[in-house]
């Protein structure tokens, strides 16, 4: 989960705070779907009028990831053994004021986990130690070397997919402390919550935060065959199959000649 920010022990006086509201709260999701727009319009309230920067985070519901590299074999192109990462947003946009390098450092962006870079994703473990009080410290990831390059193809197979993005002017003042942005959403966005985190930053730290939550849902028969489809997977397959099998009948029925 993202790193949150750290807790104040006591009110500061004249201590900056955001605010901030979608347009949207709930996408619904019907064979019509072809994408959305949500719109976030928030307010930055200090008294002091210092210079400040805004970064808002949407990230999706986790999704294992599984990815294989083609390999060559006496001539013959092949998938390797496939690589699963394990929580990895199936959704991702970073949209700031202005460039995330400009407004914070390096380690501040990756504790937030703010921008696609700095995104946390376990990587595959081959072998476990376990100690003799049954504590796990030792975690050897079969990748080695190789993590960074499996990690960078599953960045650009998401981008790709308009799943990752990284918007450095997607976040814009349209008066004075008033801000303004547009959260583009594909039609193959994942169904489920998602998180929105508005950070306030001033001087290169964060300063204030607010999280706000948007759900995607289907909706109609398509809300029907998804939920049958997860909670009952086995009856769903057998359905799924008998229908191909009726379909393939009736279609070679009425195309058969005498």
């Amino acid at each position: 989960m993202p790193a949150s920010l750290p807790p104040a022990m006591t009110p500061a006086p004249h201590a900056p705070a955001v605010s901030a509201a979608l347009t949207e709260t709930n996408v619904r999701v019907n064979s019509d779907f072809r994408g959305d727009r949500i719109v976030l319009y928030g307010a930055v309230f200090d008294p002091l009028s210092r210079p400040s920067d805004v970064v808002v985070i949407v990230r999706g519901p986790d999704q294992p990831v599984r990815i294989a590299r083609k390999s060559r074999v006496a001539g013959v192109w092949i998938n390797s053994r496939p690589v699963v990462f394990q929580g990895a947003p199936g959704f991702y946009i970073a949209a700031s004021t202005r460039p995330l390098d400009d407004i914070a450092r390096f380690g501040e962006l990756r504790r937030l986990e703010a921008g696609v870079d700095h995104l946390a994703m376990n990587a595959p473990a081959e072998q476990t130690t376990e100690t003799r009080y049954g504590v796990r410290d030792v975690v050897v990831s079969r990748l080695g070397a190789d993590y960074l390059d499996w990690r960078r193809a599953v960045v650009r197979l998401k981008t790709a997919e308009h799943l990752y993005d990284v918007d450095e002017h997607g976040v814009r003042f349209v008066d004075k402390g008033l801000f303004r942005a547009e959260i583009p959403l594909p039609a193959e966005a994942p169904i489920g919550q998602y998180t929105v985190r508005i950070l306030l930053f001033q001087a290169g730290q964060p300063v204030a935060e607010k999280d706000r939550t948007l759900t995607v849902e289907k909706v109609g028969v398509e809300r029907g065959l998804y939920l049958w489809a997860h909670r009952r997977p086995w009856s769903y397959g057998l359905a799924a199959m008998a229908f191909a099998l009726g379909a393939g009948w009736a279609a070679s029925s009425a195309f058969r000649r005498d």
